[in-house]
């Protein structure tokens, strides 16, 4: 007879992503993701599956709770403009912590099809909630009528990597604040 689980399996896969997000998946050994998830291996492999498993069940899980904070922020202001500041400024006061989407493309890239379509996945949703927002704003000459949507939700989605990248290499909160009003400034 199985064992029952004595363990929460969402703060483990929590743990998982906090170790992926600063190891990556080749730097992350399975003696670390069972140290910080505070099980055994073979609760490990019993519940999660092998490492590339439990990497793709942190990654997604990390791509929907990113997805739903990127629309929670662009949706909390009234008027577009706002949203999508706040949507930057969320981006720049998170930038100390790595990000596990920009850290798998920067591992991976395109080379492997599950992990893509997460990343597909996320960017579509945040894109089209951009895109609305790039619309509104347009309408009310908040963002220069002669930018094309499209090509802002990709600027403000290179942006927040570059952003995010700039963080991890050392760059320092006014140098991040920096980045930011910079991709602000360029929609004017």
């Amino acid at each position: 007879m199985a064992r029952p689980k004595s363990f929460d399996m969402e703060q483990a896969l929590d743990a998982a992503i906090d170790v992926f997000r600063e190891r990556g998946f080749e730097g992350t050994s399975a003696d670390m993701l069972v140290h910080a998830m505070k099980i055994g291996r073979q609760s490990l492999y019993d519940t999660f599956g092998d490492k590339w498993q439990l990497y793709m069940s942190a990654v997604r899980r990390y791509a929907e709770s990113e997805t739903r904070a990127h629309l929670d922020a662009l949706k909390s202001k009234p008027r577009a403009i706002d949203g999508i500041t706040a949507m930057v400024d969320r981006v720049v006061a998170e930038a100390g912590q790595a990000c596990l989407g920009v850290n798998a493309i920067c591992e991976f890239g395109r080379t492997r099809s599950d992990l893509t379509g997460i990343h597909d996945a996320a960017d579509r949703a945040i894109r089209t909630a951009i895109l609305e927002r790039v619309f509104e704003a347009q309408a009310k000459g908040e963002i220069s009528p002669d930018l094309e949507p499209e090509q802002v939700a990709g600027f403000l989605s290179a942006s927040f990597a570059g952003i995010r990248i700039s963080a991890r290499n050392g760059a320092n909160g006014q140098q991040l604040h920096a980045l930011g009003k910079l991709a602000l400034r360029a929609l004017r």
